[in-house]
């Protein structure tokens, strides 16, 4: 089954900001009910101390490579299709991302620490592989959310036979120099200085979450929310799957809201690349109770269709604020949204029933889940509910296509 030697905090969507454990934990913890907003009860054993107190002192690593001196091989073929697209214009960002390779700490002078312009605020976010921390421009004025690593860290962290931590990293960075959409968390900067043994992601600051805070009875969000947050959702990931990226984790804790309302995905750590149109995948490290039927049964799964579900069981959660499959363990909960009925109340609005029967659909054929029954994204674009007083999502042209199309 996929994905059982995870922590059980990552599996139950409660460390989202940089990946995490694959240790088998000592012993999973019951939950009965989580709510959709991140719960720092059951962050990792493994979090990073402050990327200032010079805990890590030792030698300079060259994030570049493994302990076998070679890049493994995903981020290899990250590296070599993103140069691909380069060389071939298919690249969407006009202003490319910010690559520094001098880093200098220094404090203000009110004695706020700071790293090149930037001067901290204060810790917004952790996980396993490090920290996201708020950040002020003394250039621009403006804040921004920096991803913090130790690269000796990272290194130290087996994730795969071939792969460290850093792999996942630096896939992320690769994926996140590519895209250039209103509804995506953008990548301003990189800070990889070879003299030190930091490593630094500045990344647009998005203001908030959406409340599905834990109540009783619990809640979602409003139905013209859910719409509104819905549309949004789907043309980022129609961007991503455009664009040959699965994302791997879509949920609520990794869809960010503006002031203005707008959502923007984030979070693209467990992200993968695939080329001509083939997404079929092996690994499957996302949220357990936000993964798709056909991955908990330890099959190949495709990339594209296991992001949909995920985009099923975020509605269900933005509708109802509770997840449609939980289990009292992560091995119950695999078993449940395998084998367990979708269960919704009698009550609901019917177009948003038939939205979510589509999304989440497990008809079963040989004993396996069967995605080809599962609604499309084109499919919830063109859906009535969706449509709503808006109309149908519109298609959003990269810089990239239209400057091919002239």
């Amino acid at each position: 089954m996929c994905g059982k030697s995870y922590s059980f905090a990552r599996a139950m969507g409660c460390c989202s900001c940089f990946g995490f454990n694959r240790r088998k934990p000592k012993a999973l913890r019951p939950v009965s009910r989580l709510n959709c907003r991140i719960s720092q009860e059951f962050l990792l054993e493994e979090e990073i101390d402050d990327e200032d107190d010079n805990s890590y002192n030792g030698e300079a690593t060259n994030p570049t490579h493994g302990d076998d001196g070679e890049l493994p091989n995903r981020v290899k073929r990250s590296e070599e299709i993103l140069k691909f697209r380069e060389q071939n214009g298919l690249i969407c960002r006009r202003i490319p991302v910010k690559e520094t390779d001098k880093l200098i700490r220094s404090e203000d002078e009110n004695g706020n620490k700071m790293i090149n312009e930037y001067v901290r605020e204060y810790k917004i976010g952790a996980g396993s592989y490090g920290k996201v921390v708020l950040y002020r421009s003394s250039i621009d004025g403006k804040n921004y959310a920096i991803k913090a690593f130790h690269k000796s860290h990272l290194l130290k962290l087996r994730v795969a036979p071939s792969e460290t931590a850093m792999s996942d990293v630096l896939r992320e960075v690769l994926i996140m120099k590519m895209l250039d959409h209103p509804n995506i968390v953008n990548l301003i900067e990189v800070i990889d200085d070879p003299n030190t043994d930091h490593f630094y992601m500045v990344l647009e600051y998005v203001e908030s979450k959406w409340v599905c805070e834990d109540s009783d009875p619990p809640r979602g969000v409003e139905e013209n929310t859910a719409r509104k947050y819905l549309r949004d959702i789907v043309s980022g990931l129609m961007y991503l799957h455009d664009h040959n990226v699965v994302h791997g984790d879509i949920k609520p804790d990794n869809l960010l809201v503006t002031r203005t309302g707008t959502v923007k995905i984030g979070d693209f750590s467990v992200s993968q690349v695939f080329e001509d149109g083939n997404d079929e995948l092996r690994r499957s490290p996302g949220t357990p109770v936000f993964t798709a039927p056909e991955c908990c049964l330890g099959l190949t799964y495709r990339g594209r269709v296991a992001d949909t579900w995920a985009v099923g069981v975020t509605l269900y959660c933005m509708i109802l604020g509770k997840y449609p499959f939980l289990g009292e363990t992560l091995q119950d909960t695999y078993d449940k949204i395998v084998n367990n009925p979708l269960v919704l109340p009698d009550a609901l609005n019917p177009h948003v029933r038939n939205l979510i029967e589509g999304l989440l659909c497990k008809e079963c054929k040989l004993s396996s889940a069967d995605p080809d029954q599962r609604m499309t994204l084109k499919d919830v674009a063109e859906h009535t509910w969706v449509i709503g007083d808006d109309g149908p999502i519109p298609q959003y042209q990269c810089w990239c296509t239209r400057a091919r199309l002239g």
